[in-house]
């Protein structure tokens, strides 16, 4: 049998145990990740008890009181808290989501967050994004027209419209792309649930002129034809959107045209 060994400096280790001081009988353990590479220190857990009588309903909610009273350390990201910006996807009870979307009650005992998997941590539930959004930039995500008349609408039917519902409303939280094993094995190459999703959103246009040159772009063994249908994308976007499906008709297109 084949043992594999993590380097010293990778392995997760118990960190501190922040005790409860406001004497609350409702008393949450949350658990996090946390890792600053300015250290040299090893990943730790810390452990944080928590005064739930005092605490609105989200994990985001759980983040920003530990945050503000018990350990400014704690670094994460966060914007909108409505579920709009995507900033605060992170791993909570080992299911990627959004913090501000995703009520704490939901969780049975502890509370353990994480970044999300697969991404290099920048610190602490932090995770480098840059390969996902030069992997967005590359199927070039805006509307390729020879229409030059900007002082008329460049309509659509509602038939037409209706075509991008499902598609649009991602926020590129990178929750899909981060719940799949083809991205975690092939994530320099393979483009990805979240940015073939986008990608299939142009294709779908109706006033986009470009759409043969956009199948082409993806029509790659491995920056399309990396999924397996595995399905961990579809049930892990926190907006209810299917990536596979739209991995699906572009492959579909493909294999009609």
């Amino acid at each position: 049998m084949v043992q594999i060994n993590l380097p010293k400096n990778s392995k997760v280790i118990k960190g501190i145990y922040y005790k409860d001081k406001t004497n609350s009988k409702n008393i949450r353990k949350v658990n996090v990740y946390r890792w600053d590479p300015s250290t040299g220190e090893n990943p730790r857990i810390d452990t944080y008890e928590v005064d739930m009588d005092n605490c609105p309903s989200k994990v985001l909610d759980l983040l920003n009181k530990i945050k503000n009273e018990i350990d400014p350390s704690l670094a994460y990201r966060r914007s909108c808290a409505h579920g709009v910006c995507g900033s605060c996807a992170m791993n909570m009870d080992g299911k990627n989501g959004l913090a501000c979307t995703k009520p704490h009650a939901e969780i049975k005992g502890d509370i353990n967050i994480y970044p999300l998997p697969h991404l290099k941590v920048l610190k602490d539930l932090i995770g480098d994004l840059n390969t996902l959004y030069k992997q967005y930039e590359s199927v070039e995500p805006w509307l390729k027209t020879s229409k030059k008349n900007d002082q008329q609408e460049n309509i659509q039917s509602k038939s037409d419209r209706s075509k991008l519902d499902g598609l649009y409303e991602c926020i590129m939280c990178a929750c899909c792309s981060t719940s799949c094993p083809s991205y975690w094995w092939n994530g320099d190459k393979y483009l990805g649930p979240a940015v073939l999703l986008q990608a299939y959103r142009w294709i779908m246009d109706s006033r986009d002129e470009d759409r043969k040159e956009r199948l082409n772009k993806v029509a790659d063994e491995l920056k399309l034809y990396r999924c397996h249908t595995i399905m961990n994308c579809t049930n892990a976007c926190p907006k209810g959107l299917n990536p596979a499906k739209a991995i699906a008709s572009i492959k579909k297109m493909l294999a009609t045209s």
